[in-house]
C-alpha cells in the first residue's frame, strides 16, 4: 500500500493576502498529518515554498519537480524528499501528474490557472480519474468562478464538466473529499499514469 500523494499547483509569489499563506501552510501540515506525500512544482518561493516547508516540517514526504531554466535562477528547494530536475516544463507537468493521485490548486498566477485547467481538461476527456480541488482562499477565486458560471450560460461548458471540480473555502474540508474521491490511493506507485 503506498501513501497518498496529492499535487499542490500554487503560486511563486506570496500574493497580497495573509490568509493566502496561512492557507498553503495549512495544506502542508495536513499533508504531513495524514502521512500523504506532497507532490509540487520545486520551487523555494511564495506559496510553492509556504506548502513544502509546512509539509516537511510536518512529516510529509515531499516530491519536487523543477525545469533547468528555474534550477539555473536559483528557485529550486534544496531540502525536499526528492527533487527531479528535468528540461521542458511538458516533463515537470507529465512527471508531476504521474506521481500523483489528486490535484490541489491553491491561488497563483498564469501558470497555477494553466495547470489547474490542463488536469481538468484531461480528467474530462477521460485521460485519467483523479480527483481535482479548487481552494477559494478569501474569495480569490470567485471572479473565475463566476466566469465559469457563465461559460456554462452560453453553452461552452456543463454543469457534469464543471462537477469534476471540487471547490471548497475549507482546506481541510477540502482535502478529506480529494482523499476520499482518489480512487488510486492504495494503487503501488507504478500504477500512477496519465
Amino acid at each position: 500500500m503506498s501513501k497518498l500523494s496529492l499535487c499542490v499547483y500554487c503560486g511563486s509569489r506570496p500574493g497580497e493576502l495573509p490568509a493566502c499563506a496561512e492557507a498553503a501552510r495549512a495544506v502542508g501540515r495536513e499533508i504531513g498529518r495524514r502521512g500523504w506525500r506532497l507532490v509540487y512544482g520545486g520551487g523555494r518561493a511564495g506559496l510553492m515554498g509556504v506548502v513544502a516547508d509546512a509539509a516537511l516540517e510536518a512529516g510529509a514526504s515531499v516530491v519536487g519537480v523543477i525545469p533547468h531554466s528555474l534550477m539555473e535562477r536559483e528557485l529550486g528547494h534544496q531540502k525536499l524528499t526528492e527533487l527531479h530536475v528535468v528540461d521542458t516544463m511538458h516533463q515537470r507537468k507529465t512527471m508531476m501528474a504521474e506521481r500523483s493521485d489528486a490535484f490541489l490548486a491553491l491561488p497563483g498566477g498564469i501558470g497555477t490557472f494553466e495547470e489547474l485547467f490542463e488536469v481538468w481538461t484531461w480528467r474530462q476527456l477521460g485521460y485519467h480519474d483523479k480527483p481535482i480541488g479548487l481552494l477559494n482562499v478569501a474569495g480569490y477565486y470567485d471572479a473565475l468562478l463566476g466566469f465559469l458560471r457563465h461559460s456554462e450560460a452560453q453553452g461552452f461548458m456543463d454543469a457534469a464538466q464543471k462537477a469534476l471540480l471540487q471547490i471548497d473555502t475549507d482546506p481541510l474540508a477540502l482535502l478529506e473529499r480529494l482523499g476520499a474521491l482518489a480512487p488510486l490511493a492504495s494503487a503501488p506507485d507504478d500504477y500512477r499514469k496519465i
